[in-house]
C-alpha cells in the first residue's frame, strides 16, 4: 500500500469513528451538540489522528481501540480551533472553507461547543468499556499525555504567548519556537505518544516524539508560508491573516527565503529521526514530505 493509499486509509477509519460517536440526539441542549459536530465534522487534514493511528500500528496496537483514540485526539485539536477563531482570539471567520463555529452557532455556544470538545475528548478515553485491548492503566497514561498537551503547559500556554507577542515588533525567535513548541507542537507529540501507547512501541515511542518534535515545527511554518503565499479557496481561510492581527510569524521575522530553508531543515532533521527504524518508518518520512508540499 503505498503513502496515498494508507493515509486515505487512516482518515476513513477516523471519520467512521466520529460520525459513530457523534450521534445527536433529542435533548434540550441539542445545538451545542450540533455546533460541537459542526466544528469536528467539517472535513480538515485529519493530520493529529492520521499520526495517532499510523503509530499505534507501528507499535502493535489494536487498531479498532486506536481509533477512538484518534478520535478524541481530534477533539482537542478542533476544540482548540474553535476557540482560536473567537472574536477575543484570532476573530476568523472562515475555516476549512466554511463560516467559522461561532458565525453560524453565536459566540456564547461557540465557546460551549469548544468546552464541549474538550470534555468529550476525555469522555471517550475514560470509558473502559468503549475498548477491547487497552486496560486502565494504558487509558490513564493516554489521558495523562493529552491533557497535558492541551492544558497550561501546552496549547493554552502557547496560546497565552500568542497572546502576548501580539503587536510586539520586538519578538525574539526563541520566544517564536516557545509559543509554537507549545500551541502546534505539544498536540502533534501527543497525538503520536497516544498511538504508540495503544501497543508497546517504548522504542518507537522515543523515536517517533523527536520526529513529531521537528515536524510541529516544520508544520508550522509551512503555515506561517502559506498565510502570505497560499489561495484562500485552496486554504478554505483568509490569508494574510496573521499579519493583520499583528502577529510575529516565521516570514515576518526571518523573511521568506530563510523562513522557506527553516522549513526544508526542520522537515529533513523529522526524516532523520526516523533513521532507528528503518523501513518501518517510510509512512512517516513520506508524511513530512507531504506536509512540506501541501498548498492547504
Amino acid at each position: 500500500m503505498d503513502f496515498k493509499d494508507k493515509y486515505r486509509k487512516y482518515v476513513e477509519i477516523t471519520e467512521r469513528e466520529i460520525k459513530t460517536l457523534f450521534r445527536i440526539k433529542e435533548l434540550p441542549q441539542r445545538r451545542v451538540t450540533e455546533a460541537m459536530c459542526y466544528a469536528v465534522c467539517g472535513g480538515g487534514k485529519r493530520i493529529r489522528p492520521v499520526m495517532t493511528l499510523a503509530s499505534a500500528e507501528l507499535c502493535g496496537g489494536n487498531m479498532t481501540d486506536a481509533a477512538r483514540v484518534a478520535a478524541a485526539v481530534e477533539c482537542v485539536h478542533n476544540y482548540s480551533l474553535v476557540h482560536d477563531d473567537l472574536p477575543c482570539m484570532d476573530d476568523d471567520d472562515l475555516r476549512r472553507g466554511r463560516a467559522t463555529c461561532h458565525k453560524v452557532y453565536g459566540e456564547d455556544m461557540a465557546v460551549l461547543a469548544g468546552d464541549g470538545l474538550l470534555n468529550f475528548a476525555f469522555e471517550i478515553l475514560s470509558d473502559i468499556s468503549g475498548f477491547k485491548t487497552l486496560d486502565a492503566g494504558q487509558l490513564v497514561s493516554i489521558i495523562s499525555t493529552l491533557s497535558n498537551a492541551s492544558g497550561a503547559l501546552g496549547m493554552i500556554g502557547g496560546q497565552v504567548v500568542d497572546l502576548a507577542c501580539e503587536n510586539r515588533s520586538d519578538v525574539t525567535l526563541d520566544e517564536l519556537l516557545y509559543l509554537h513548541a507549545h500551541k502546534t507542537g505539544a498536540l502533534i507529540r501527543a497525538a503520536v505518544r497516544c498511538g504508540c501507547l495503544c501497543g508497546s512501541g517504548v522504542e518507537e515511542s522515543k523515536v517517533l516524539d523527536n520526529y513529531a518534535e521537528s515536524l510541529g515545527l516544520a508544520f508550522q511554518i509551512k503555515d506561517d508560508i502559506l498565510d502570505v503565499t497560499g489561495s484562500e479557496g485552496v486554504l478554505g481561510k483568509p490569508v494574510g491573516s496573521d499579519v493583520e492581527c499583528g502577529k510575529t510569524t516565521f516570514v515576518t521575522l526571518l523573511g521568506m527565503e530563510r523562513a522557506s530553508k527553516y522549513l526544508v531543515s526542520e522537515t529533513e532533521k523529522a526524516k532523520a529521526a526516523l533513521k532507528p527504524l528503518g523501513k518501518k518508518g517510510e509512512f512517516f518520512a513520506e508524511l513530512a514530505d507531504f506536509l512540506l508540499k501541501r498548498e492547504f
